[in-house]
């Protein structure tokens, strides 16, 4: 009978070991995945309503700030787009009193909602002037971004440089309101 019993229980042991290991695999373990899965979900979405919160107590300064952007970008008539880029390049150079020896104006249609104006510009003068020059760039209000900068000594001693830059300029083109 001893042997029997021990069969008995052995066997039931054995069992309960497979049962527990499916349990595992089949319940357990993917359970589990999906709690880490669903909690990482929440933390994220967690993270989009906290950012989302922001940018509610933020509207009125980012619907100044577009507005901003909006009435300083350069008018959607190419030619005139140009010139106003243009005659600011002087202004800036006067001002900074460097020497413009070359601008390349090009257009870029990247998308329905809007145009870039792309001029590669090559200039030269002193680190002080160059950088009051930059600096010029950088208060205008107009819609610009400097997209490269790279200076170089024309000098042995670096009193020299040349600025070569490339500046953008964003022409919104408005949309057809269709009815």
């Amino acid at each position: 009978m001893k042997i029997k019993n021990r069969q008995q229980t052995l066997t039931v042991l054995a069992l309960t070991v497979v049962a527990l290991f499916a349990a595992d695999k089949l319940l357990l373990s993917p359970l589990t995945a999906l709690w880490r899965q669903r909690s990482t979900q929440i933390t994220e979405l967690n993270k989009k309503v906290e950012e989302g919160k922001g940018m509610v107590r933020r509207e009125k300064t980012l619907v100044e700030r577009w507005e901003h952007m909006r009435t300083n970008t350069l008018p959607n008539n190419n030619s005139v787009a140009e010139q106003q880029l243009l005659k600011a390049f002087d202004r800036w150079a006067q001002d900074s009193h460097i020497s413009v020896t070359s601008i390349s104006p090009q257009w870029k249609h990247d998308a329905d909602e809007f145009t870039t104006l792309q001029c590669r510009v090559e200039a030269s003068g002193s680190l002080a002037t160059l950088s009051l020059f930059l600096y010029e760039i950088e208060k205008e209000p107009m819609a610009l971004k400097l997209e490269t900068v790279e200076i170089t000594s024309r000098d042995n001693e670096g009193q020299q440089l040349t600025l070569g830059l490339q500046v953008s300029g964003l022409v919104l083109t408005p949309q057809e309101q269709h009815q």
